[in-house]
């Protein structure tokens, strides 16, 4: 078994019973897009929190940005369904990215309802929870896992 069946192997048992195929660490989910070029991480936050907050430093080709919500105001995106087809098919291992993961599992769920057999909830999202002070960035996700990112 490679390290990506590997990944994806845990990835489906630490989600057992889940409406989508399977959750990873920010650590895994860096690992497969590092590993095959075909793996897309699909980042569900807002086009202003992608904006003032930052973003995973992957390639191109492997980053799609498909609102979950809309800013301002936090309304369902109408679109959602066509922008993901847009930039990932049923076919490839997608990767839904949000804040801190609550987003990304409802993402990942309506992915597997449209046929996206490999929809995965990225665990954490990419700031974490919020700190006792509330900051994020320093419980867990993305940024605190020190993958790169760019921007604020």
């Amino acid at each position: 078994m490679t390290t990506t069946d590997e990944i994806l192997a845990n990835a489906r048992a630490r989600a057992p019973g889940q409406p989508y195929a399977g959750a990873v660490t920010p650590q895994e989910a860096f690992e497969l897009l590092q590993a095959d070029p075909r793996v897309k991480l699909v980042d569900v936050r807002t086009n202003a929190e992608r904006d003032w907050v930052g973003r995973p430093a992957i390639p191109e080709t492997q980053h799609g940005a498909v609102q979950w919500t809309l800013y301002p105001g936090g309304a369902p995106n109408p679109d959602f369904v066509t922008q993901l087809q847009n930039v990932a098919t049923p076919d490839d291992v997608v990767l839904f990215l949000c804040r801190s993961g609550v987003r990304s599992r409802h993402a990942a769920r309506t992915a597997t309802e449209l046929g996206y057999q490999n929809a995965f909830d990225i665990l954490e999202g990419f700031e974490g929870d919020r700190d006792p002070e509330g900051h994020r960035k320093t419980v867990g996700g993305w940024c605190k896992a020190g993958l790169p990112w760019i921007g604020a």
